[in-house]
């Protein structure tokens, strides 16, 4: 069955195969959202008169029984079935016969495939948000109680002055709510009702496409007709940009893991379970978790430019290129929720290693405490550079180990309350309990 199909027309095997590639797998991810968009579409369509108060009692009922075998994992697209949406509607039809035929109308699949996209996308943007949230609290719980462990602190990787795992810890969390503001403005991009644009070109039914924007809990809608159309690719990109955000702040803290727990290093250690053996040296325990977790989040940052090249050059309106954006986006968030909870776990089980710079290795990282120390008994900053680095070369320099940073985000002064503060203020932009509870309403 194909929506698009003529009566004594069909598709030779091989193109069929070619063109559909892996859609009918990513369309799975789709069809709750279907179901969604479908509820909202008939309701409107009542209220404009295509459908009786009765038909929608009808429709209604049945589409929500097919959500719920959705949620129960019993739903497939069956052979011969294009896509989910085919697939919905066929249920339909089988069920009401010629009422379940009226659903489509007032709506093309490009609009049908567009909402479904963006409910989806908005969904699992919010399921990445509370995600990186069990992180932050994580970062900022470990950050609170290791802000006594001083840690070296570098640049060049070479030794420069004393850090703390509180810092470190800190440093992580508030890149996270600096990357919950990209997550934030993916979430509101997609959460833009497309439906009602039919092709690109709107319908000549009085469609009240604000009535579905209320119904599925969007923000607002895609107003003009065509750019509805032109958002897709743009959301697309968009919501994998704000992923690779994320992914490269753990990448990053993944890099950091592996090299503080080398022996080299020695600064944090991995438990059994976060690390594998060798099959030759019975020493070795490798940090296999983060390793993976480095790789698999430097991979995501790729992604984003994948929608940009599949996109390039394409004119305005629907092109089938656009298929193939499913199969970047949709396992994309698997990925990353799937690195996020395991960074979570590593988080929450790895190791500091106290009193770091009591060795005497590090002596230099006091360097500038010294520096400072002279500024404060009235020597001119430059004299006092210069008076310090004599002692050091001359070896007369003894570091000072006494640490009094007080400004804020200083080793003494962490302004974690703060970070946690633009968090806050991140969430509450994306509006979602207004989605939710659109939602919930509409499955009652």
């Amino acid at each position: 069955m194909k929506l698009w199909q003529k009566e004594g027309v069909s598709t030779a095997e091989q193109i069929e195969r070619f063109t559909v590639g892996r859609d009918r797998e990513m369309d799975l991810y789709l069809a709750p959202f279907d179901v969604l968009g479908s509820l909202a579409h008939a309701q409107m369509l009542e209220t404009i008169g295509l459908i009786s108060k009765d038909e929608l009692g009808l429709m209604t009922d049945q589409l929500k029984a097919i959500y719920q075998t959705i949620q129960a994992g019993q739903f497939i697209i069956e052979d011969g079935v294009e896509d989910v949406h085919s697939q919905v509607e066929l249920l339909l039809t089988r069920a009401l016969g010629d009422v379940g035929k009226k659903i489509h109308s007032g709506r093309s699949r490009n609009d049908q495939v567009l909402v479904d996209l963006k409910l989806f996308t908005r969904d699992r943007l919010w399921r990445v948000a509370e995600a990186v949230q069990n992180v932050f609290n994580r970062l900022v719980s470990r950050s609170e109680q290791h802000k006594h462990d001083l840690l070296p602190g570098y640049t060049h990787l070479q030794i420069a002055m004393p850090s703390s795992f509180g810092l470190w810890f800190g440093a992580y969390a508030e890149a996270l709510a600096d990357d919950m503001l990209t997550l934030q403005t993916a979430y509101r991009l997609a959460n833009r009702n497309p439906l009602g644009s039919g092709a690109g070109y709107g319908s000549s039914f009085p469609l009240n496409r604000t009535l579905t924007t209320e119904l599925l809990g969007f923000e607002g809608m895609h107003v003009n007709v065509v750019y509805a159309q032109m958002s897709r690719g743009k959301t697309e990109q968009t919501a994998l940009t704000a992923l690779a955000a994320i992914a490269a702040t753990m990448s990053r803290m993944a890099m950091d893991i592996c090299l503080y727990n080398s022996q080299n290093f020695g600064f944090l250690i991995l438990p059994d379970a976060l690390t594998t053996g060798s099959s030759i040296m019975p020493h070795k325990k490798n940090p296999d978790v983060a390793e993976l977790l480095r790789a698999k989040t430097n991979r995501m940052k790729a992604l984003p430019m994948e929608v940009t090249l599949v996109m390039s050059n394409l004119p305005s309106g629907y092109h089938r290129d656009m298929q193939l954006l499913k199969e970047i986006l949709m396992p994309a968030f698997d990925e990353l929720l799937d690195c996020l909870e395991i960074t979570d776990f590593m988080l929450e089980h790895l190791q500091v290693k106290p009193n770091l710079l009591d060795d005497a290795k590090y002596d230099l990282l006091f360097s500038v405490e010294r520096v400072n120390e002279l500024v404060l008994q009235g020597v001119p900053f430059r004299e006092a550079y210069q008076t310090v680095g004599k002692e050091i070369a001359d070896h007369t320099y003894e570091p000072p180990r006494s640490l009094h940073h007080t400004h804020e985000g200083s080793i003494g002064n962490l302004g974690n309350d703060l970070i946690q503060d633009a968090m806050k203020q991140a969430i509450a932009g994306f509006g979602a309990e207004k989605a939710q509870t659109a939602i919930e309403q509409l499955l009652r």
